[in-house]
């Protein structure tokens, strides 16, 4: 169960995230990184960071390039929150990747579907 503390920080650093990384994909056309969720632990010392990256194929090269700049973008979310936070917990990232399974999801339901229709026709 999270506390209320931690809902709030969450939060805050969901949106810092965020903009941060809206910032740096500017420069990359064609990449966009969204930050769907954060959990931070209850001693508030590690946050992970549950990102969305479009187009799925770039993700794994985006998500290496999160990964090797972790501390920078820790050090510029530290910049950002020192004013509500006294410690920037540790930030781990992760692909979330709901968005593609989902889509998979609505793939196989199609071609089910048109299977479906196609033996309903031969009938």
């Amino acid at each position: 169960m999270e506390s209320t503390r931690q809902a709030k920080i969450s939060r805050l650093i969901q949106k810092e995230l965020s903009e941060i990384f809206r910032r740096q994909t500017a420069k990359t056309h064609g990449v966009l990184v969204s930050v769907s969720s954060v959990k931070v632990s209850p001693d508030l010392s590690t946050a992970k960071a549950y990102l969305s990256v479009f187009p799925s194929d770039k993700a794994a090269e985006v998500m290496e390039n999160i990964n090797r700049s972790a501390k920078t973008v820790r050090y510029e979310l530290a910049q950002i929150v020192r004013k509500q936070l006294r410690k920037t917990p540790e930030l781990s990232f992760f692909l979330d990747d709901s968005l593609d399974y989902i889509e998979s999801i609505d793939r196989l339901l199609a071609t089910d579907a048109e299977k479906h229709a196609d033996k309903e026709s031969n009938v």
